[in-house]
């Protein structure tokens, strides 16, 4: 059994979806976090995990700790993806910086990043390979999303703290639009991000390592093609530093599990990460 748990802090709420489970040592059942959903005036539907975001119960509870606002923001949050869909492909970027801006006054960066492009963008990818869209609308779409990444990273005074972030990408591997939706939501978040990009050989990422000293490395893979270039680079990595090294991206998602010599990230939203990141000391 799911239900959202409420606590309160000040004047706010934050709310948790939890779930009992049977303690068979102390006979008796116990709460578990399945996951912390934010501040109560700003969780929507889309904020409750796939496997319980139907479930009537764990619905009505959201509703009735938000019932004014929880509709409106749904709305809000479906017409920006549709919109930014369209602009994306359409290869406007002064549409789609209007779309990020008034989002914004209503929510915040990282849930733009985290609700609205990265699945505006995950849709993009999917229509690229079931033909809906051409290659050329695909890579219009692209370019125009990370234009936008860059002219938000522009904009975001973020505070820094002491945790150095690495993100880089294997050789081979083309794709760094998720490299740079991380580096600015990770920004926003405080850490202090070092972005490679792509095409970098191996052993300029590791001469970065050794110079610059980064406390986590963060590699993204988006091609299974590219699965056994990122094993080598992890292998190499861990060959020569004992700094964390995590793995993510589309290609990690794959139904075949494939093995690093890391920690692999599969499947987590962006507001995951940071608390990910801060388990690594």
């Amino acid at each position: 059994m799911v239900y959202i748990r409420a606590k309160k802090v000040k004047s706010d709420q934050y709310l948790y979806l939890v779930r009992s489970v049977w303690d068979p040592k102390k006979s008796t059942s116990k709460q578990e976090i399945v996951k912390y959903l934010g501040k109560a005036s700003e969780v929507i539907k889309d904020d409750i995990p796939l496997d319980y975001r139907n479930d009537p119960k764990v619905l009505s509870m959201l509703a009735s700790y938000n019932p004014k606002d929880v509709k409106k923001r749904e709305d809000v949050t479906k017409k920006s993806k549709q919109d930014l869909y369209r602009k994306l492909t359409e290869g406007s970027i002064e549409h789609c910086i209007k779309i990020y801006e008034e989002y914004v006054k209503i929510f915040n960066e990282p849930d733009f990043f985290d609700k609205i492009l990265r699945p505006v963008m995950q849709k993009i990818g999917d229509n690229w390979e079931s033909g809906k869209i051409s290659i050329a609308t695909e890579h219009v779409a692209s370019n125009i999303s990370q234009t936008l990444v860059k002219i938000i990273m522009d904009r975001v005074a973020s505070t820094r703290n002491k945790k150095k972030i690495l993100i880089c990408v294997p050789l081979g591997e083309e794709h760094h639009l998720g490299c740079d939706v991380l580096e600015t939501y990770l920004s926003i978040r405080g850490f202090r991000v070092y972005n490679i990009g792509t095409s970098v050989p191996t052993e300029s990422i590791l001469s970065f390592i050794q110079n610059n000293k980064p406390d986590i490395i963060l590699i993204s893979i988006t091609l299974e093609d590219n699965i056994g270039a990122g094993q080598r680079l992890v292998r190499k990595i861990r060959d020569k530093h004992k700094i964390p090294v995590l793995i993510g991206g589309r290609a990690t998602q794959a139904e075949k599990a494939h093995r690093f010599e890391g920690d692999v990230i599969c499947d987590v939203g962006l507001e995951e990460i940071p608390k990910i990141l801060r388990k690594y000391n």
